[in-house]
């Protein structure tokens, strides 16, 4: 500056350049400030933050101590082994999260996850004052599928609630504001956009389809927190970031918060109709073979013993292409229209079975407890040994499955196939084949191919008779169907 100013007579119209800029400035800020009173996020937080809670929760976990000084001595341990291992303590754990209320009475809700197995909640309520007020908190009711639980606070009056809003109307790219309690920063408050609908994170702790996704900045402690429309309602809950991203925040879509709230509340968790299925979503090759003309739709890939879907009539191979006369979406979207649907009523499925539609009553059952829990791995099974007289064929050499052979009672105790199971006994697969990238091995059970059943070698042939480069096969493996597509590998 002082140079400037130095140097002011070769430069003449500096100075004045420098004040007109200032002067810019000056108006500048006078109008922003003048506009901030009407900002509507600013006008969205003060509304909003009373019934914004901070949530503090405690649990005890089992720590390992020694009671020794020298407990990593060599000498030590020859003579006292790890007998000191066997000394813990009791250690109190703490988390952070957010939550809003929803009625007057002191009913919050947040995450899951935030309040699941912990010993102790603290929320902490903004009050109109500007003062904090503390209050201990039970669990109403949980449910881990949409990582939502409502908690309850018993207040000297009525609190503040925030309106639900409508969150199929909210459309990519329209404003939200996110309100909580990241790393212990209460109240803090973050904007930005709505960044894409209907968003699908299957990880290690979340499993969930139907998100919101957002750039409003969201971090540990958000969870629980309400994403904000710029009228003021919620229309997500702030749930799951990806750490190592910038800008991607997901949170739940409050409809389907409203759709639990009730449950969680009477029976402390939510009654879900079950059809007991699994499904696959159709791709264009599974659309062929079971003769299924135009897009979406899921097909059945099992049907669970003693299940709403096996007393109606559902069996494998059957695509669904509508439910209740909507057509079916894909997978997502089925097993979210079935979750909505109440235990006891009756859902009308209609269905392609050989490339014929059929409709299909289906009187709902109560959704297990259980039922949320993915299969695990099974080990891999020891490869099927062919006796030297074993009649075999190569009709799927093409796709990487060099032999198949009729289901005998010794490949049935080999590979541990139930006994009201039928099909043909996959006994070898190339190693560096499309089988193999897709994951079929020696012992898996071939039930249909290109949606025919498969008993017998003239029951392969005939299903193989239009010599497509692609096949659709059903395996069956310790109990489970699955269905998969596969393209025939090219030549040199």
């Amino acid at each position: 500056m002082w140079n400037c100013v130095r140097n002011h007579r070769k430069f003449p119209g500096l100075i004045l350049a420098l004040a007109l800029v200032l002067g810019m400035m000056g108006s500048e800020a006078a109008l922003a400030v003048s506009s901030s009173a009407s900002n509507p996020i600013v006008n969205i937080v003060k509304k909003a933050s009373p019934a914004v809670v901070n949530i503090d929760v405690e649990t005890k976990a089992r720590r390992s101590i020694s009671p020794f000084p020298f407990d990593d001595d060599p000498i030590f341990r020859h003579f006292f082994g790890d007998a000191f291992r066997d000394f813990t303590r009791s250690v109190p754990m703490k988390g952070r999260g957010s939550g809003f209320i929803v009625t007057k009475d002191g009913q919050i809700l947040t995450n899951n996850h935030v309040v699941d197995g912990v010993d102790k909640i603290m929320v902490s309520v903004l009050m109109s004052d500007g003062s904090k007020k503390t209050y201990p908190a039970r669990v109403l009711g949980s449910d881990p599928t949409y990582d939502l639980a409502v908690i309850k606070i018993d207040p000297d009056g009525d609190l503040p609630v925030l309106l639900l809003g409508d969150s199929d109307e909210v459309e990519p790219g329209e404003w939200v504001v996110a309100i909580g309690n990241p790393y212990g920063f209460e109240h803090s408050v973050t904007a930005g956009v709505i960044s894409a609908k209907d968003r699908s994170i299957h990880a290690q702790d979340v499993n969930f389809d139907g998100f919101l996704q957002t750039d409003a900045a969201i971090n540990p402690g958000n969870s629980g927190g309400p994403l904000l429309n710029m009228d003021g309602q919620v229309v997500g809950i702030n749930t799951a970031i990806i750490p190592y991203a910038q800008g991607l925040g997901f949170a739940i879509p409050v409809n389907m918060a409203k759709e639990v709230m009730n449950d969680l509340v009477s029976y402390g968790k939510v009654k879900r109709g079950w059809l007991g299925v699994s499904i696959q979503n159709v791709t264009p090759e599974i659309a062929r073979a079971y003769g299924v003309k135009g897009e979406g739709g899921a097909i059945v890939s099992d049907v669970f013993g003693d299940s709403a879907a096996e007393r109606a009539g559902v069996r494998r191979g059957d695509v669904v292409i509508e439910l209740n006369g909507e057509k079916v979406k894909d997978v997502n979207w089925f097993v979210q229209k079935v979750r909505t649907l109440t235990p006891g009523s009756t859902a009308t499925l209609q269905v392609v079975r050989n490339g014929r539609k059929m409709t299909l009553k289906v009187k709902l059952d109560e959704r297990p407890d259980s039922a949320d829990a993915r299969p695990g791995q099974t080990p891999r099974s020891p490869r099927g040994r062919k006796n030297d007289d074993s009649v075999t064929s190569d009709a799927l050499e093409d796709f990487g499955i060099e032999e198949v052979t009729p289901l005998t009672s010794g490949l049935r105790r080999q590979f541990k196939i139930a006994p009201d199971s039928e099909g043909l006994v996959i006994i070898d697969v190339d190693s560096d084949s499309p089988a193999s990238t897709v994951g079929i091995r020696e012992g898996d059970l071939l039930h249909q191919v290109n949606g025919r059943d498969v008993r017998t070698f003239d029951d392969l042939n005939k299903a193989m008779q239009d010599k497509s480069d692609s096949v659709v096969l059903m395996i069956e493996r310790s109990g489970n169907t699955f269905i998969v597509s596969l393209k025939k590998e090219s030549k040199d």
